[in-house]
């Protein structure tokens, strides 16, 4: 494992039990293109706007009423102390609770987000962990993405910090849902930090656990100090950059626009590098208490601890660049494991296409019944099988009214290799990721995209979907 900057070299930091995710993002960010020092100031800094040849496909500006949460049309809350049916305290030996309650996580009225662990009188922590409900972020073909924001760590150093973990990473879209296939599955740590030091850690999570082509737990990792104003003391800009323009592609990692730290897809097998990247991503904000990674640096949190210091987020943006970007790609060029916009059917029968409020914007098809279908040709799931379907939908359908989101092979009447049901959601315009087993698939195939109901009433919206392994 590599470091920089004269840091400690990283030990494990996950328990070596079955495979339980942590906070490792896999991507870094910000090229050439200058991020300017956004360190020592407080102020309000909305996302800046995409530079030329970019374009903005998720931003956050937490701009809201102070004492209100998270803007659910883009965030979900995860809580408790792991996933359902995950490992355990979230995989890393942490010892906090995760809520939704606004004393951990809330908007503060001056453009920020802010994540605030709490003890109460018995000891016990809570704190905050939040998840974009999208699960696509990577670059398109032979394109960029870029991931950044503008965060101040938990303002708290020495004793008193003891136990803060706080990160900004991503995991990849095939987790959700599954919470056992890590660190296959990849996971993109942009920042992390422990303990109050003066230190950003980034590092990308693959292969196998423990050991493996990516040295798990302790991954693929470099830091570096924070530029000027300590990261406790003042706003830095942390981002990745996910390259597929270069060869080996590769995902750089940034602070204040300078690159610290790179991971390249021929440091891996090419297997080991697929199974990590050949997918969609989402994005997470938490501050955890105690864990693996904490216990590698002297551990916490314990009486000197001082709760209520919070992780003080500007902004989330997440860009792209190059490549095909929304473009619906040539008959027989599409990515099993990129989001296929559902309006960029080549054929159909009963869907109509309608503008979106879902992050990103753009169109999804709405009006979708019983015995209407769209097809998509070419879908390229290559030599490793793909064994998920994830379909990004919405519903507005009354009660008792709903049906199946079904996948089939080649033709519009072959066997669903698997399927999802949805029913009511909120609203026609109130998104959810859901995901679905299917059988394995490997090689190029027309995908036919089925709706399949009990009523004749119009049950759900589709703005996208895509495969997993």
């Amino acid at each position: 494992m590599s470091e920089t900057s004269g840091t400690p070299a990283r030990p494990p930091l996950r328990p070596p039990a079955r495979r339980g995710p942590l906070r490792r993002v896999l991507i870094a960010l910000v090229s050439v293109l200058s991020l300017a020092a956004a360190g020592a100031s407080a102020a309000r800094a909305d996302a800046p706007a995409p530079p030329s040849g970019w374009t903005q496909v998720f931003v956050d500006d937490f701009n809201g009423a102070a004492g209100t949460g998270v803007n659910t049309a883009n965030w979900q809350y995860a809580t408790g102390t792991s996933y359902p049916g995950g490992p355990a305290n979230w995989g890393t030996g942490e010892i906090e609770t995760m809520t939704s309650s606004t004393n951990n996580v809330a908007l503060d009225g001056s453009g920020n987000l802010r994540i605030t662990p709490r003890r109460d009188a018995s000891g016990n922590w809570t704190s905050g962990r939040i998840e974009t409900n999208r699960t696509d972020f990577q670059p398109p073909a032979g394109g960029k993405l870029r991931v950044q924001s503008r965060i101040q760590m938990p303002n708290v150093t020495g004793a008193a910090a003891r136990g803060y973990w706080p990160a900004f990473w991503m995991l990849g879209a095939p987790y959700r849902g599954n919470y056992q296939n890590w660190p296959s599955v990849g996971e993109l740590d942009i920042l992390e930090n422990v303990q109050g030091v003066n230190t950003v850690w980034a590092t990308m999570h693959c292969g196998t656990n423990p050991g493996g082509p990516c040295n798990e737990t302790t991954g693929l990792g470099g830091s570096t100090a924070c530029p000027g104003t300590t990261c406790q003391a003042g706003f830095h800009t942390y981002g990745m950059e996910w390259d597929r323009s270069t060869s080996p592609e590769e995902i750089r990692f940034y602070v204040d626009g300078t690159n610290y730290h790179t991971v390249r897809a021929n440091q891996v097998d090419a297997t080991t590098w697929a199974n990590a990247t050949n997918h969609g991503f989402f994005i997470i904000l938490n501050v955890a208490m105690g864990g693996a990674f904490v216990d590698a640096f002297g551990g916490g949190p314990d009486g000197a601890t001082v709760p209520g210091h919070p992780l003080v987020v500007d902004y989330v943006q997440v860009l792209q660049s190059g490549g095909g970007g929304t473009t619906p790609p040539p008959t027989g060029n599409r990515d099993a494991y990129t989001a296929i916009q559902a309006e960029s059917y080549d054929s159909q029968s009963g869907v109509s296409a309608e503008t979106t409020t879902d992050s990103g914007g753009g169109q999804n098809l709405g009006s979708l019944g019983n015995g209407d279908w769209a097809l998509y040709k070419g879908v390229n799931f290559g030599s490793a099988a793909a064994s998920q379907f994830y379909g990004r939908v919405a519903s507005g359908a009354a009660t008792g009214v709903g049906g199946l989101v079904e996948v089939r092979l080649d033709s519009r009447t072959s066997a669903p290799i698997g399927s999802f049901s949805v029913a009511n959601t909120g609203g026609w315009q109130s998104w959810r990721t859901i995901p679905a087993n299917i059988s394995n698939v490997t090689g190029t195939h027309d995908v036919y995209v089925t709706f399949t109901s009990g009523q004749p009433a119009d049950f759900v919206n589709m703005n996208w979907f895509n495969f997993g392994r």
